[in-house]
């Protein structure tokens, strides 16, 4: 399947995820913290016109998940909507500043072993663009095109001793990407299938717990 960065595929983007049912808050997460990350779409870099989407690499030196794989995203301040939350955390990470008009749906939120409630907002980035990556919290900046998640093999389960539930990876320019980044991921993936994948059960490597 192509994802071609063009009005018709922001339509057809925007239409699969207004078609996802978005599951409801549940009890079992009442008492996590709040946060929000933004799949922003984007042109890939290569030229080919077709969609990538805005990857990080954390900034080293990062109190928390230093040097890890990451959506544009954190906490939501007090007040703040999802949506606000994801569009903030963006500008502040990566230089681009988008409005509420760009977000095009929400899929399901993801509980982390750290606390945390993530919910990610997809986002369309526009053509004319400026990244500017904030050195303090982002090492690198890339642009990763939907066919890279879409592929047969680039979903990956494994077990760990220290959980009975499975932890999920994918593959992305040769190398594993972890939960909760790969969950969430994993579920647009789905959802651009035309899938309705429920990811809140899928694990997390260890080193993530924290």
């Amino acid at each position: 399947m192509s994802y071609p960065f063009d009005d018709a595929g922001r339509r057809d983007i925007a239409a699969r995820c207004a078609a996802f049912p978005r599951l409801p808050a549940s009890d079992a997460t009442l008492g996590l913290k709040p946060a929000a990350v933004a799949i922003t779409l984007v042109a890939a870099s290569d030229g080919s016109g077709a969609t990538a989407f805005l990857l990080t690499r954390r900034a080293h030196g990062l109190r928390f998940h230093g040097g890890q794989w990451a959506l544009p995203g954190g906490r939501c301040d007090e007040g703040e909507t999802s949506i606000e939350a994801a569009l903030r955390e963006l500008h502040e990470e990566t230089g681009l500043r988008l409005g509420a008009e760009h977000a095009l749906g929400m899929l399901d939120d993801y509980p982390t072993r750290s606390g945390y409630l993530i919910t990610p907002v997809v986002v369309w980035g526009g053509h004319e663009i400026e990244l500017r990556p904030n050195p303090e919290e982002v090492a690198s900046l890339h642009r990763i095109p939907l066919t890279e998640i879409a592929r047969t093999d680039a979903v990956d389960f494994v077990t760990i001793p220290e959980s009975s539930r499975r932890v999920v990876r994918i593959l992305i320019n040769g190398r594993f990407i972890h939960a909760p980044t790969a969950a969430m991921l994993y579920q647009f993936r789905e959802v651009l299938a035309g899938r309705d994948t429920r990811v809140a059960e899928l694990e997390q490597p260890v080193f993530a717990w924290r």
